[in-house]
Formats: structure tokens, C-alpha cells, sequence
């Protein structure tokens, strides 16, 4: 593997545009959706009939995206290439009765969505994002970017043993504050009317999210680190959309390449718009039958089809060496990895590891081994919910960060360019 760094400033740039502008996972579709109308992609309907043009689609619903490029001449059997990936990140969503409050103090009820790091949620300013829903069923983006929540930790004044070891109540411990006086019903919601420009009364459902307002920033001496929020898993859908873009360009596709950024990773994906729902099922299996497909070409084009489900994975922590597999060290700025773990916690087998190295071969990018420690247990991905469920060759791969599931998390700055080089080399085949 070569040593080399390929760092492009520009897609490290565009990324953390991207981190900033994406709190939430409706609005990291939205920018998604945006950044692909922009390369000549165009908006399907599920309740529309489709057709079997060429070009660049897309379909979208609630914070997942599935976005294809139909080459010219591709016949109903022409294979998938797949890029998984998704949009949720771990963080405090609002509750259905979100006001409440103690002691003078106004604050917001919360529930802890995913497997999140509470502690780096402590004495953060946060701000309020996701959507709302009005009268009729319409959506609208909200985001109160911010300094506007708080969640306060006790001075060590009064728990003077938390240096030796800090325990957080999920309940009682991480409501946020954002005022003082008594608490009033609906006073949340006509809040975020007032931002989002509508009547309170007009609001009959919201998804809400907090989302710290530090923007992302280069660190380090030499600037070769990134610092920022939901990387974990942004960044793959940042380099998933820039190489789909990149393929929707090239000469001589002999396969279909694809995005699939799913929602509720973080929670199990047991939803309409989750990877073990139907809907990327649904897509390709329309797509095959507007091209004048049947059973059998839709059989012969999975068969084919080869899924990498990119997801952040563990760099080697200098100060916790001995949590990692100590033959196997990823670095950050090493390139991509490929993550393998043979109780199927990780999809990569064998001939995987091949498919990814070529591609990575053919880019020019170094890459990587992830595995986990015997005595740790290995998390999970979309990759094997994919495999399993559509019955897809699938590849597990990410780049390597450190403090995973931190509203803060941290990467190489070459990573996000080395990883969408190779996804790249990957969907042009």
C-alpha cells in the first residue's frame, strides 16, 4: 500500500460546508438532493409512474435518499454499483411535550437518540434543527443555528468525585435549559413558528434536533486534522454524492452506480426510510421494470450487484491503544478502511476485500485493515442488513476518526478525498 497523501483542500473544504449546513438528516438529504439537481439529476415521485430515460434520478423520503444514473443503452439487467451510507447521527431530540422546566429554569424534554457520548454534550451551546409539519402534510426544514439550548453539568464543587468517574441519568441528567421563568405550555413550538415564518397553530407535528453550533475547523499544527460534528456518518454521504456525480460523467458505464443514504442507522434501521426497510428494494426493482424488465432481469441484475457500505471507523486512539486489535492500527490521513469481522457484524469477505482493493488501485489511494480487539465487541453497520436482506455482494469500508458518537467527533483531512477517489473508482467500474 502506498504511503502517499493525495489531500485536496477543495473536498475538505466542501465537506465541512456541507457538516454545517446539515444538522439534521432531513437537511443532509436536502443538501444531497441540491448538490445532485446540480450535476443534472432530477426528482422522482414513488407515486408517479417512471419511465425508462437515461440520466440521473433520485427519490427522497423523510431523511433517506436514493439517487441512480441510468447510462445510455444500460438493458434491464445491467448490474448495481452501491454506495451505502447514512444521514442520523446520535444527539437529543426533542419529546412530543417538550416544555418543561424546575427551580425558575425553562427547559426543553429530550430523548437521547442513538448510542450517543452524553458527556461531550455537556456545557455545549446547541441549537434546534429537523422539520416541521403543518396543516395538509407539508414539510418545512427548521434551523435555529445558534447558541439556544444548554446542558448544564454540576460544578465539582458540589459532586467533588466526578473526576473519578462521571454517571449521567439519561433522564434526570440531560435536559438542556434555554431561559428563566415558569414553564408554559406550546411555548417551544411558537417558538420555532416564529422561526420558521408560520403560525404555531399550523404546526401539527415536528422531528426536532439538537445540533451543537461549533462549526467544523481545520486543528493541528500543520492543519491535517478536521474537527466536527456528525462525521459519523456525513462524511460517507458527502464522498458518496461527490462520486456519483464524477460517474454520472464518465464514458462507457457497465453498470448502474447508485447513493443509498439511509436514516435510523444509529438506532437499528427498522424503518420505512432504515436500510433494513423496503424502499432501496423498491427503487432498484422499479428501475429494472420502467427499463421493460421482468423477474428474471431483476434476479440477474442483483446477482451482479456489488454494495461498499461506507460508515465511519475506529483510528487507533494513542491513549487507549490496548482497546484496539494490536495488529491491526489505522491511522488518520491512511486512506480508507476496509472492516471486516467474521461473525458478519461486518459484510466483507474474501472477494470484497479484492473489489475494494482494485478500486483503490485504480484511484491511486492507500488503504487500510480495521479490525476489532477479540475482547471488544464489534458494532455494526448497514452492510450486513443489505446483504442479508436484498441478497447483494457487500463490501464494509469508512474512514478512520477518532471519538465516534461525540457531538465533536475528529478525522484525517486527506480522508474525505481518499474515500470519495475510491468510492469514485468503485461506481465508474
Amino acid at each position: 500500500m502506498s504511503t502517499a497523501h493525495r489531500f485536496d483542500r477543495g473536498h475538505t473544504d466542501d465537506l465541512m460546508s456541507f457538516l454545517a449546513a446539515s444538522p439534521s438528516p432531513y437537511h443532509a438529504v436536502a443538501n444531497t438532493a441540491a448538490r445532485l439537481e446540480k450535476a443534472g439529476f432530477r426528482q422522482l415521485a414513488e407515486t408517479d409512474a417512471w419511465d425508462a430515460s437515461s440520466g440521473g434520478k433520485f427519490v427522497l423520503r423523510g431523511g433517506a435518499i436514493i439517487a441512480w444514473y441510468v447510462p445510455e443503452g444500460a438493458s434491464p439487467a445491467t448490474p448495481f454499483r452501491i454506495v451505502g451510507a447514512h444521514t442520523d447521527s446520535p444527539n437529543l431530540r426533542v419529546k412530543p411535550l417538550p416544555d418543561t422546566g424546575a427551580h425558575g429554569w425553562r427547559q426543553v424534554a429530550v430523548e437521547i437518540y442513538g448510542g450517543t457520548l452524553l458527556n461531550t454534550w455537556l456545557d455545549r451551546d446547541l441549537g434546534l434543527s429537523g422539520r416541521i409539519t403543518l396543516r395538509g402534510g407539508e414539510h418545512r426544514l427548521v434551523n435555529v443555528d445558534r447558541p439556544l439550548l444548554r446542558v448544564p453539568q454540576l460544578a465539582i464543587h458540589l459532586d467533588r468525585g466526578v473526576n473519578d468517574g462521571l454517571t449521567l441519568d439519561r433522564q434526570r441528567h440531560m435536559t438542556p435549559l434555554w431561559g428563566l421563568g415558569s414553564v408554559q405550555e406550546g411555548d417551544l413550538i411558537r417558538f420555532v413558528a416564529a422561526e420558521a415564518g408560520v403560525e404555531a397553530q399550523e404546526i401539527t407535528g415536528w422531528d426536532l434536533m439538537t445540533h451543537s453550533v461549533e462549526p467544523p475547523a481545520y486543528l493541528g499544527r500543520d492543519r491535517e486534522l478536521v474537527a466536527g460534528p456528525r462525521m459519523d456518518n456525513l462524511l460517507s454521504v458527502h464522498a458518496g454524492t461527490a462520486a456519483l456525480a464524477a460517474a454520472a460523467t464518465s464514458d462507457g458505464l457497465s453498470y448502474i452506480p447508485v447513493l443509498a443514504a439511509f436514516d435510523h442507522e444509529e438506532n437499528g434501521s427498522q424503518s420505512d426510510t432504515g436500510a433494513e426497510g423496503p424502499l432501496l428494494g423498491n427503487v432498484l426493482e422499479r428501475s429494472v421494470l420502467a427499463r421493460g424488465g421482468t423477474y428474471e432481469d431483476r434476479a440477474r441484475a442483483l446477482a451482479g450487484t456489488v454494495c461498499f457500505s461506507s460508515d465511519t471507523g475506529h483510528a487507533v486512539h494513542p491513549n487507549y491503544a490496548e482497546r484496539h486489535e494490536p495488529g491491526h492500527h489505522p491511522v488518520a490521513n491512511g486512506g480508507p478502511l476496509l472492516k471486516t469481522n467474521v461473525n458478519q457484524r461486518y459484510a466483507t469477505d474474501g472477494g470484497g476485500r479484492a473489489l475494494f482493493a482494485d478500486a483503490c488501485e485504480r484511484a491511486g489511494v492507500p488503504w487500510q485493515h480495521f479490525v476489532s480487539n477479540n475482547s471488544v465487541p464489534c458494532g455494526t453497520t448497514i452492510g450486513p442488513i443489505t446483504a442479508a436482506r436484498h441478497g447483494i455482494a457487500t463490501v464494509d469500508i469508512g474512514v478512520a476518526i477518532l471519538s465516534m458518537h461525540s457531538a465533536r467527533e475528529l478525522c484525517g483531512a486527506d480522508d474525505p478525498h481518499l474515500l470519495a477517489s475510491a468510492l469514485t473508482a468503485f461506481l465508474e467500474g
